[in-house]
């Protein structure tokens, strides 16, 4: 993928095999974060859209919920090959759209690999169990069967590797499978679906269609759409959530988050700024585990402002695809402008910028500088918005039980970290603290692919989280089976 100018619109649908227009006449120009130029148009999906590819993957259900696993996951092994073969490009598509640094973009795509290589295991992750005689000639067993039409709605933060996380596993299990990715970043996702046809997939097993709110709404409400994943902000995860389940659809929802490292006297204070630095600017600070707030107990205060300050004030920001490029922008000039709002209501309401990112002197593109804040408290208003850009926040505590005390009046939950070289610190942490993922002497890292994505409070909406285990779980129907085979029949068991 190029920056030429693509003057026509692009059919953004993959249905049934083939790349359709829109019906809509409504349609979204793709631009450069870094560059401000046009990158393409796309014709935005509208509710008839959505319907054809429901009733694609309607009808090519029943032969591929037949066909069996091991058959199944072969595609997965073929598409595993393409993307390892495709990966530069796909990487650099990212980066063309979305702004990350290119190392960023790569290991994002790693990181959805993972996912395509986790699901290949479906035939030992989709058994069941059974036990023989729970009554005299009476034997039972739990099967598990997909559950038709799934959709998933995806955010522009991480445009390969989020369909990733619902993707394999859903037509692994042998669902078919509707992708609605942000309409600000659909690029990435064309290539990647311009691969899963080369698998030769059965037509209508995977479908794409790109569209905003309209085609959202038109998920929600049609009848043969069993299953919704999402990941995005809590607002729209609790719309999607409620008004899902309003509608009979098994729902999981990632939501927002605001999450807290702390930094213990004992902790090794310059690796765990270089860490947090990674952490709370990686990506421009636009995803969902970077450090929000790093909460600095007792003498490790000035220590570790020093440092952060220190490595957060020399990261070179510029378009990510130059080589010594640390950061690049945020997604839109809507976000820039928001971001800035947010810094300068923390100043104004007595906060200090220790380091102020706002005037980047980066020529076009949507830049930002890092920013450090503090003097803000817990209570206020920041401490709970999710900034979703370059903002980190300094936040003193007396001890650890403060620290977690600071955590937990988060509505947020999605994750936490501890540095120290204390174990015991850790284990009190790892206990006590009320969020789905969590680390200890490690930033705010997602986890692997055989784990599920966890996330509590606002952060997640739902009881089947995205990846491993609970993904298979949330694609699949449990299906108990009592049996019995007399040689003569009777009342009596």
């Amino acid at each position: 993928m190029t920056t030429t100018i693509l003057t026509e619109k692009l059919a953004s649908n993959y249905v049934g095999g083939e790349w359709l227009p829109s019906e809509s006449a409504d349609s979204f120009e793709i631009t450069n974060p870094a560059t401000s130029e046009p990158l393409a148009t796309f014709a935005l999906a509208g509710t008839q859209d959505v319907a054809k590819a429901v009733a694609s993957a309607k009808a090519a259900f029943p032969a591929w919920r037949r066909t069996p696993p091991e058959d199944r996951i072969q595609y997965l092994f073929a598409f595993k090959q393409l993307l390892e073969a495709h990966f530069s490009d796909i990487a650099r598509t990212t980066t063309l759209e979305n702004g990350k640094t290119l190392s960023e973009s790569k290991a994002e795509l790693r990181r959805g690999i993972e996912n395509v290589e986790v699901a290949c295991g479906i035939p030992t992750l989709m058994q069941g169990y059974n036990l023989e005689d729970v009554s005299s000639g009476i034997d039972e067993i739990m099967i598990r069967q997909p559950l038709g039409v799934v959709a998933a709605i995806t955010p522009f933060n991480f445009p390969a590797m989020i369909p990733l996380w619902f993707l394999p596993y859903a037509i692994a299990c042998g669902n078919t499978f509707i992708l609605k990715p942000s309409e600000r970043v659909p690029l990435t996702a064309r290539k990647i679906f311009e691969l899963l046809h080369e698998t030769g997939l059965p037509r209508g097993v995977v479908n794409l269609v790109v569209g905003a709110k309209p085609a959202v709404d038109a998920f929600l409400h049609h009848p043969d759409v069993r299953a919704i994943s999402f990941v995005g902000s809590t607002p729209v995860a609790k719309y999607i959530y409620v008004e899902g389940a309003a509608h009979g659809k098994r729902v999981q929802c990632q939501g927002g988050a605001k999450n807290h490292v702390v930094i213990m006297p004992d902790a090794d204070v310059e690796m765990a700024a270089k860490v947090v630095s990674d952490s709370a600017f990686g990506c421009a600070g636009q995803r969902c585990l970077a450090v929000s707030t790093a909460v600095m107990v007792g003498e490790a205060r000035e220590k570790f402002s020093a440092a952060i300050l220190d490595l957060a004030s020399t990261l070179r920001v510029g378009n990510g695809l130059e080589d010594d490029v640390q950061m690049g922008p945020v997604i839109s000039p809507a976000s820039k402008t928001r971001i800035e709002r947010s810094i300068a209501t923390g100043i104004e309401s007595g906060g200090q910028a220790l380091l102020d990112g706002r005037d980047a002197r980066v020529e076009a593109g949507n830049f930002l500088r890092p920013t450090v804040l503090t003097g803000l408290g817990s209570n206020h208003a920041l401490a709970t918005t999710e900034i979703f850009g370059p903002v980190l926040t300094l936040e003193p505590a007396g001890d650890l039980d403060d620290a977690i005390a600071t955590i937990s009046k988060n509505p947020y939950g999605n994750a936490a970290s501890i540095f120290t070289t204390s174990g015991a610190a850790a284990r009190k942490f790892r206990y006590e603290v009320p969020t789905g993922n969590v680390g200890v002497n490690i930033g705010v890292a997602a986890p692997m692919a055989y784990f599920p994505f966890s996330g509590w409070k606002d952060s997640f909406l739902g009881v089947l989280h995205g990846q491993g285990r609970d993904a298979v779980e949330f694609y699949t129907d449990k299906k108990v089976v009592v049996e019995r085979w007399p040689k003569e029949w009777s009342r009596k068991f």
